[in-house]
């Protein structure tokens, strides 16, 4: 090639230099192409090995899934194609078959014993039947055992033998710099690896998530990589790769991974609730912003302000106060009001913290107890068969006609009775059957001897909602 380009700027009186350019390129040509040049590297330099990643990689990647769903579309069809003298005359199916959308992310083995595999939830998301393929080409159907959109995250579950599991860091111990590989699909591409540093830690405020603080890296992440797992060089899982920074379409070194230490604690109410039970602190609190500091004439800017308290609620019980600025909770500084969030509305009830607390400059430190939202709710199947794997309960809905009392979908197992009847969290009940919903007993009594659930009216979102059974 590159005589190619000499030849093209070559004149009479430039013959005897081309000449001599020519020679010397095509000696440098055959020295490349001898044994010796193409024996590659040495695998030491002056009696030291050189450094790979290669042995910590022979151990992780066989712990790194490939995860494929499949979610059936119904096929909506004109109001015409209904009438069937109008499918007999242009000879048209009976029957419209359903389509198929697939997707692709990765996933990462972490208990091998029980086949317990992570990933994202957006990866699975109304997936109706889910496949992971590992390392050593076996693909297999995975069971969803439970996902939490708040943090984008969802456990499966395999029947195999012979898993490899990567274990888990403590991603607290993170410091930015610290040398971290990618592992995943890519784009399809299965098992591919990339490596950077942490750019960043405790990332919030992005709107990727309800419960944010990421770890940013530079290691190249695509879409494909999506659950997969972000791994220090011991081959310990320190994230769960879930999105990146792309204002042209592609990566530009800007990706984001659910800390495993918030991942823990997800998976573990998963693994016993199916789902995950978020405590109640009870506080509203807004960023400590330079404006506020002059106002209350302190020389800090990290913090979360307390603005507002429910009544009765933990944060009250506390001592808290209005004007308080939660500087740290359980010795960790607390940077922003999205920080305390994220540390706090995780923790599940019962748990116990320590705050630290700014108050007329001088700094205090209270103590609270988590409260559980669902202590007065009761297990479906106490009042039909039919809601066995949700929590029912009561709450108070505020509208522009006051506070009135309805009945509530709590947590819900993802594959239980009362799933696979359309019921979903969240969910306020109008009516089941045919009758009118307003207290928990009326659950019951709609229910009983009608030979299950046919029909809900639900709140969902603001939208109301028909369920019916197919």
């Amino acid at each position: 090639m590159p005589v190619f380009h000499l030849q093209a700027f070559t004149s009479q009186s430039a013959q005897p230099l081309f000449r001599t350019l020519s020679t010397a390129l095509l000696a440098a040509w055959l020295a490349l192409t001898t044994p010796l040049a193409l024996a590659g590297l040495p695998a030491a330099v002056d009696g030291e090995p050189l450094p790979s990643l290669a042995p910590m990689l022979a151990e992780t990647v066989p712990g790194v899934v490939n995860v494929s769903t499949i979610t059936e579309i119904a096929a909506t069809e004109h109001p015409l194609l209904r009438d069937p003298f109008f499918r007999r005359f242009f000879d048209i199916p009976g029957h419209q078959r359903n389509r198929e959308s697939q997707s692709l992310g990765s996933g990462v083995v972490i208990d091998a014993k029980r086949g317990i595999i992570l990933t994202n939830h957006h990866v699975v998301r109304a997936a109706d039947t889910i496949r992971v393929t590992f390392d050593d080409g076996r693909r297999l159907e995975a069971e969803l055992v439970g996902s939490d959109p708040e943090t984008d995250i969802a456990v499966l579950r395999v029947e195999a033998d012979a898993l490899t599991a990567i274990p888990l860091a403590d991603s607290d111990a993170l410091l930015v710099g610290d040398f971290v590989v990618a592992i995943g699909s890519p784009f399809g591409l299965a098992h591919t690896v990339t490596s950077g540093i942490v750019s960043a830690l405790g990332r919030t405020g992005l709107g990727i998530e309800g419960y944010e603080s990421f770890i940013q890296t530079d290691a190249s992440i695509n879409p494909g990589n999506s659950g997969g797992p972000l791994v220090n060089l011991r081959g310990e899982l320190v994230g769960i790769n879930t999105a990146i920074l792309a204002p042209g379409g592609g990566n530009v070194g800007i990706g984001f991974a659910i800390p495993t230490n918030m991942v823990k604690i997800v998976v573990e109410q998963i693994l016993e609730h199916g789902s995950v039970r978020r405590g109640l602190f009870g506080a509203g609190v807004q960023d400590l912003t330079p404006e506020i500091a002059s106002a209350l004439e302190i020389d800090r800017f990290r913090g979360a302000v307390v603005a507002a308290l429910e009544p009765d609620s933990p944060a009250l019980r506390a001592g808290l106060k209005p004007g308080d600025i939660i500087t740290g909770v359980d010795g960790r500084a607390v940077n922003s009001a999205n920080d305390l969030r994220s540390r706090v509305g995780l923790l599940p009830p019962g748990t116990r913290i320590e705050l630290e607390v700014l108050r007329d400059g001088k700094t205090r430190r209270l103590k609270a107890q988590i409260d559980d939202p669902y202590a007065d709710f009761v297990h479906g199947e106490t009042l039909s068969p039919a809601l066995e794997g949700a929590l029912i309960g009561e709450a108070t809905r505020r509208s522009n006609r006051g506070q009135t009392r309805v009945v509530v979908v709590g947590p819900i197992r993802p594959g239980s009775p009362a799933w696979q009847n359309g019921l979903r969290e969240d969910d306020l009940i109008i009516q089941l059957n045919g009758r009118a919903i307003a207290e928990v007993k009326d659950v019951a009594q709609a229910l009983r001897g009608s030979g299950g659930l046919y029909s809900a009216q639900v709140l969902r979102n603001g939208q109301l909602l028909l369920l019916a059974r197919r």
